[in-house]
């Protein structure tokens, strides 16, 4: 894990902390090809330069997203902004479902769409795998 990314986490409040956390530990385990830095202001790992999946906090909790998780057709994602982008929020530590989360990161690397080349594309993603 980048030390940005720790830093960022101990930054957090208390219970926001063991969030980021554990997602950090569990989202570098499950993809451990993933290179890790802060993007944006937040935690992201990606894959050959396209972005896969981070967290940020929000003001209601800590919101974890996946930049192709709408195609992962996962009830406990939820759509997320524009794009194919979906995730889930959480307030505490104890609403992270770990099988949830290994089973999301599988399809995070099975399931992208480009988004290292949107801009070049002028907004318009295509289907990596």
């Amino acid at each position: 894990m980048h030390p940005d990314t720790l830093k960022y986490n101990e930054s957090q409040a208390p219970t926001d902390a063991l969030i980021c956390g554990l997602l950090a530990k569990e989202i570098d385990r499950g993809l451990p090809e993933a290179e890790n830095k802060i993007w944006h202001a937040h935690p992201v790992w990606f894959l050959e330069g396209n972005p896969i999946v981070g967290y940020s906090k929000l003001k209601g909790g800590v919101r974890l997203l996946f930049w192709s998780g709408e195609s992962f057709d996962e009830v406990g994602l939820q759509k997320e902004g524009g794009f194919k982008s979906s995730g889930a929020r959480y307030t505490s530590v104890d609403e992270v479902n770990v099988k949830d989360l290994k089973r999301w990161l599988k399809k995070a690397r099975d399931i992208q769409w480009d988004y290292k080349n949107l801009v070049r594309r002028k907004g318009r993603l295509e289907r990596l795998k």
